[in-house]
């Protein structure tokens, strides 16, 4: 029993090891040409596609824990305290909705990127973009509102 509490510690420091490499390869690993952009050349690093893909990897990573452990809560609130589950459920609808608003806002239109020539800046991707923008700024507008409030609410209750 003793060795499965190991294996978090072990992933993490596998995870870290992994991302200083690629982080390394990244600003270390020298240039893979130039590239010119409204009249400069700047360097193209030789492990783009690298780094991107760990990020992709790390941010599948995130996504599939959390979903992971807002399952199980879920099912132990429904099982334990109905009350507090059906809360969270309506927390997570809410985000569902949100990003659904946030993917209707977005436009699958060009992105005209200076110096890009691929098909990645139209349509689905796009549209994901714009979304993911929009999420970014509707979140972050709420944990403003979040911390004043909560500035507020505890300097009234005093």
């Amino acid at each position: 029993m003793k060795n499965y509490k190991m294996i978090p510690k072990i992933s993490l420091w596998v995870l870290l090891a992994l991302g200083i490499a690629v982080i390394a390869a990244f600003f270390l690993g020298g240039s893979s040409g130039t590239l010119e952009v409204a009249g400069d050349f700047l360097n193209v690093p030789r492990f783009s596609d690298l780094f991107i893909g760990w990020i992709y990897i790390l941010l599948g990573i995130a996504i599939l824990i959390t979903l992971c452990v807002m399952i199980v809560k879920l099912a132990s609130d429904f099982r334990y305290n109905p009350k507090r589950a059906i809360r969270s459920l309506c927390v997570v609808v809410g985000a569902i909705v949100l990003c659904i608003i946030c993917w209707l806002m977005g436009s699958p239109e060009e992105l005209h990127i200076i110096g890009y020539e691929g098909t990645d800046n139209v349509g689905f991707w796009a549209q994901l973009a714009d979304a993911v923008m929009y999420l970014v700024y509707i979140l972050f507008a709420a944990t403003i509102i979040a911390v004043i409030a909560g500035w507020v609410i505890t300097r009234t209750r005093k």
